[in-house]
């Protein structure tokens, strides 16, 4: 029997990445997923490794209209849905503030902030009206709450997920739906270079490792195994909380 049996989910940024391995892990727990992604061919390979329990739907987290097709399309699919994956990210790549330009900035907000502004907002009535509770899971980042030169704005963003997250949680417990946030260390999906502004080299890996206690970078099913323990009911009374997945980076 499954951790999620019985569950249905929506995880935006699924077709690579974080988004791709959680989709992956919680159909591997028995839940139904679609799987949201603005990269219809990225969405359709994940679905592709468990087609019975994931579906696609391609969609722009930034676009009001877009979040509103994808949960009733999860609903007409599925029936319900109990789970909301905030996944989708971007960021450019780290450099002097003083470079990072208003387009960067806008977009870094518009995908990180205002897509989970939104997907809260869509998802939300639904969990409501059912009176069973629900669980929103945001993929924050450990530049939340241990920012690193050369992505400010970035780690702006994302410290505004974990802020909401704690107000989201507050506001929302009374209907029993609990909402956490996820915040990852920099992992081995080709984001090493843009993330730390170094060449992904192993005499730069070991150099940023260096100020991780547990010697290494995060690995896919490090984030996976959380988010699929935060959606469980084994994390029933767990809510308003972030937990940083970095082998104490952040200590």
């Amino acid at each position: 029997m499954g951790r999620l049996d019985g569950k249905v989910a929506i995880v935006t940024g699924g077709g690579s990445g974080f988004g791709a391995g959680i989709s992956k892990a919680f159909a591997a727990e028995g839940a139904k997923v679609l799987v949201g992604d603005i990269n219809q061919a990225g969405g359709e390979a994940t679905v592709a490794t468990n087609p019975s329990s994931l579906a696609f739907h391609k969609m722009d987290v930034t676009k009001a209209a877009d979040w509103k097709a994808t949960v009733s399309a999860c609903l007409e699919k599925f029936g319900r849905c109990d789970i909301l994956v905030n996944n989708a990210g971007w960021s450019y790549t780290n450099k002097p503030t003083q470079d990072v330009t208003e387009e960067e900035f806008e977009r870094t907000f518009d995908i990180n902030v205002k897509g989970v502004y939104l997907g809260c907002n869509a998802w939300t009535q639904q969990a409501i009206d059912r009176k069973e509770g629900g669980v929103i899971i945001n993929i924050a980042s450990v530049g939340a709450t241990r920012p690193r030169p050369g992505l400010v704005w970035y780690n702006a963003s994302k410290g505004a997920v974990w802020n909401a997250t704690k107000g989201l949680a507050a506001e929302y417990g009374q209907h029993q739906i609990r909402v956490v946030s996820i915040c990852p260390l920099v992992t081995g999906t080709g984001l090493f270079s843009a993330f730390t502004g170094m060449e992904d080299t192993p005499e730069n890996r070991t150099k940023f490792t260096s100020n991780v206690p547990m010697g290494r970078i995060g690995e896919v099913d490090d984030v996976t195994a959380a988010c699929v323990f935060m959606a469980s009911s084994e994390a029933k009374f767990i809510t308003g909380v972030n937990l940083e997945v970095d082998g104490g980076r952040c200590i």
